[in-house]
């Protein structure tokens, strides 16, 4: 299926959603503002589902979503996105019969940064983007530049588990096998886990010195869907209001600590952060931890018991030994 036949099916799904009643909203991805760019789109007009698309730019967890919308929601979902639903659904944050799931399989989504470090220009300076195959075809100046596809992929994306959704009720296009490239992806984190403690202090101290505290991070992350954030305690206060970096670093910790066994790897925490502070090097650590000790990956099973709510009647006592 092509991608404006696969496009069509999806704008054809969701008005069939939206007519028969099944769902009160679509949740989906429309062009943005910008180029090569997209933005969600949540709508209960049947008319504005025109709108959606599907392309390498929909980079956005709309799981995030589900926790804030009343009513039955159908939700486009990658991957990556059916995980965090079904996390959701497991928290009892979301329940699975109001929630329609229309799968996308999805090959990778671009990261626009890589794609303008590689081509020396900004992306409103390139006139397109295309992906054909194994690679990726950028216009510019009236001149094309082939890119392979993996040095332009988010790194989440290349170390993808689940690029066609486990948990759907209607799949557009064929399904699309895992093919993780798992020392790509982690080849930022490698190199943290090269220094020794006090150069990884270093470096730390001076990422967190930068983050102004806006807390894009939390808020686009689909698994942080407390009323109240412990940030926002005043009794007791457990950091400062003002961004210094020790501080950062706490909310940092915590906020991790708080998300073991809920974080899928989506990188919307790396992504949306302003002044590009490599979140998911700790994030991807946690998770691989979790994976690890428990042998638990967040969002695999929907009849999966949540991570430290279910335990085995004999202890494995590997630490005995």
């Amino acid at each position: 299926m092509t991608n404006r036949e696969a496009e069509q099916r999806l704008r054809d799904e969701a008005k069939s959603l939206l007519e028969s009643a099944k769902v009160d909203y679509i949740v989906g991805f429309a062009d943005g503002s910008l180029k090569f760019h997209t933005t969600p789109l949540i709508t209960r007009n049947k008319d504005d589902v025109d709108h959606l698309v599907i392309n390498p730019f929909m980079a956005s967890n709309l799981a995030k979503f589900l926790t804030e919308l009343e009513g039955r929601v159908g939700i486009v979902a990658k991957g990556c996105d059916s995980r965090s639903i079904v996390s959701l659904v497991q928290d009892n944050k979301v329940s699975r019969e109001k929630v329609v799931i229309v799968g996308i399989p999805c090959r990778g989504m671009i990261n626009l940064s890589k794609i303008e470090q590689l081509a020396g220009k900004e992306s409103d300076e390139i006139d397109d983007i295309t992906r054909q195959g194994d690679k990726v075809v950028v216009k510019l100046d009236g001149s094309e530049k082939e890119i392979p596809v993996k040095e332009v992929l988010f790194d989440h994306c290349l170390a993808c588990e689940l690029p066609t959704p486990k948990e759907y009720d209607l799949l557009i296009d064929e399904p699309i096998p895992a093919t993780p490239d798992e020392e790509a992806s982690q080849a930022k984190i490698n190199k943290l886990e090269e220094l020794s403690h006090h150069e990884r202090w270093r470096f730390w101290q001076n990422e967190f010195s930068r983050c102004i505290r806006c807390y894009a991070c939390r808020n686009v992350c689909p698994a942080c869907y407390c009323q109240r954030c412990f940030v926002e305690e005043a009794e007791p206060q457990w950091i400062l209001s003002i961004p210094k970096w020790q501080d950062n670093l706490i909310f940092q910790i915590i906020r991790n600590i708080h998300l073991a066994g809920r974080c899928t790897d989506c990188g919307e925490c790396e992504r949306a952060c302003p002044v590009n502070i490599p979140l998911r090097s700790l994030s991807k650590e946690m998770y691989d931890l979790v994976g690890e000790l428990f042998g638990f990956k967040s969002g695999m099973e929907i009849d999966a018991a949540p991570l430290l709510t279910h335990y085995e009647l004999e202890e494995a006592e590997d630490f005995f030994r």
